[in-house]
């Protein structure tokens, strides 16, 4: 599959690398790997005694970095933590935050308090994309409330913590409940497809990819991920290959003439396969992937 990597602006990410905060050296490189967006990291990834360090390095990245060749977020404190108010002071003082593409806010749970928070935020800068992790049982029971604030542009499913919340084990089926409701409630407040957790593993690259394609079948639109390894597994997963485009090709081929009804490849075809055809080939154009992609 080959595809071409987009600006900052261009279109919905599909993956999305970590950062710590507290590791400059890393940032460059993390932009080299080719990932959609890149999360300059605040919160789990950086101990509490590094996070003023880590502000002080993303505000410098930030001063010195214009442009890059994919969009780049911020991942806050959660915002009953008590980093979370040095977070907003460092980042209503932050001479750059348009440089900034968004902000990921963790433990996402209280509806009143987030809707504070995202108003502050957009009010420095309105074009501010601002992402809602789920990764409580509280945030879950909220998350429609969450997916409705004006101004939440994605949510994200946060599963490892999900999985400390409930001690659940990290297996497919405890998290299914949780993957649905948030699909859902994205598709009910016309949200974007959201974003689903990190996988940990770092060597086996077919695990991240299975649990991409998982989660792109339950309605995902994305994926965390932790190092840039797991990049090129997450993008092949989320975007069509060569069998998918070939059969949208050959399905709106056969309906060219204005039939809503026929047979493509011996099985009927009506208007929601029509549409899905119609789909796989806007996100082929969307995301530049050639009109013949390398079978997967």
């Amino acid at each position: 599959m080959t595809t071409d990597r987009l600006s900052a602006t261009a279109t919905l990410p599909i993956s999305y690398l970590f950062v710590p905060g507290n590791r400059p050296e890393r940032f460059a490189k993390a932009v080299d790997a080719g990932p959609d967006a890149i999360i300059l990291d605040l919160e789990d990834a950086v101990h509490p005694d590094y996070k003023p360090a880590a502000r002080a390095a993303i505000w410098v990245w930030q001063e010195q970095t214009p442009s890059t060749r994919c969009q780049r977020y911020i991942r806050l404190n959660g915002v009953d933590s008590p980093f979370f108010k040095h977070d907003m002071t460092w980042l209503g003082d932050m001479r750059y935050p348009q440089r900034c593409t968004g902000i990921f806010l963790p433990k996402a749970e209280c509806p009143e308090s987030l809707f504070r928070v995202v108003e502050r935020l957009l009010g420095w800068n309105p074009e501010l994309q601002i992402v809602a992790i789920i990764e409580t049982a509280k945030g879950l029971q909220q998350v429609e409330a969450i997916a409705g604030i004006r101004g939440i542009a994605r949510l994200a499913f946060g599963s490892l913590d999900f999985s400390l919340d409930i001690d659940c084990s990290q297996v497919p089926e405890a998290f299914l409940f949780a993957r649905n409701r948030i699909v859902l409630a994205s598709r009910t407040a016309d949200l974007p497809a959201p974003i689903d957790g990190v996988t940990p593993a770092l060597r086996d690259m077919s695990t991240v990819a299975q649990a991409s394609y998982y989660a792109r079948a339950l309605g995902f639109g994305a994926k965390l991920c932790i190092h840039p390894a797991q990049l090129h597994a997450v993008q092949r997963a989320f975007l069509p290959d060569a069998r998918q485009l070939a059969w949208a090709d050959r399905v709106l081929s056969a309906v060219a003439g204005g039939s809503h009804a026929v047979q493509v490849d011996g099985e009927m075809v009506d208007l929601p396969l029509i549409e899905q055809a119609q789909r796989l080939r806007d996100v082929a154009s969307r995301y530049g992937l050639a009109t013949k992609v390398d079978a997967c």
